[in-house]
């Protein structure tokens, strides 16, 4: 049966290092949210990925996302799919020590569903 990991918002992966890559529907939403104008957004809020192919959010001076507030997301309602996807749609060795996420097993069908709403 497939394992769907239900995010606890640890916020563990908004601390590590790494890069928040962007869509451009990422960016209309996340603009439209902050209420300001995508190219606004673009200028305050993101810097070119390090593939040099397109846009990342900016970190905090200790790594952390620029939207990581306390500990809570303050985009959480429209933040980046990259984010959103985390870990069902991607992941790397041993982030099971680092996210609190719960690993849920559950029928195809079911786990299907979880990760279009994710997408």
């Amino acid at each position: 049966m497939p394992v769907y990991y239900h995010c606890q918002r640890c916020t563990a992966c908004c601390r590590w290092p790494g890069q928040v890559q962007l869509s451009d529907l990422d960016i209309a939403r996340i603009a439209a949210f902050l209420d300001m104008s995508e190219v606004e957004f673009i200028q305050s809020h993101t810097r070119l990925n390090q593939q040099r192919t397109g846009l990342a959010l900016n970190d905090q001076v200790d790594g952390s996302c620029t939207f990581l507030k306390g500990d809570d997301c303050s985009i959480q309602d429209v933040k980046p799919k990259q984010c959103r996807s985390f870990p069902n749609g991607w992941n790397f060795p041993g982030f099971e020590k680092l996210c609190q996420a719960k690993p849920l097993e559950m029928e195809a069908e079911a786990y299907q569903e979880k990760m279009r709403q994710d997408s």
